[in-house]
């Protein structure tokens, strides 16, 4: 099996968590990025329906110490919801369930963070 089809089985990124807060902000979807090193630093993704229109929204950021999605309790890390339970960031859903829009800006983020290249694409 070649590196792109572990990394992305059937063209759906395999290291991300995404979240659909229901629309109680323009935020609306966040998409944390798994797996890949970025020292203690963890990637995320923010953004509504169509971020990459003049209207939209579509911003990256940052965790400092560890993934965005991940609440701290009592002091101790807790682990990210399944898909179909809650966290600050919203219900947590399948890749395929974000738009389309939504589905090609993490796409591309994710085939720069892995250094994926597919032929015919930039």
């Amino acid at each position: 099996m070649n590196r792109i089809h572990r990394l992305m089985p059937g063209g759906i990124p395999r290291w991300v968590r995404c979240y659909d807060n229901g629309g109680r902000s323009f935020d609306r979807y966040t998409v944390v990025f798994t797996r890949k090193s970025f020292g203690f630093e963890s990637m995320y993704l923010a953004m509504s329906e169509h971020p990459m229109h003049p209207q939209g929204f579509g911003q990256h950021g940052h965790s400092k110490w560890f993934p965005v999605d991940v609440v701290q309790e009592n002091g101790r890390c807790q682990w990210p919801p399944a898909i179909g339970r809650k966290c600050h960031l919203g219900v947590r859903i399948p890749f395929a369930t974000l738009p389309t829009d939504c589905q090609r800006l993490v796409v591309r983020d994710y085939k720069e963070i892995w250094n994926i290249e597919t032929k015919g694409t930039k």
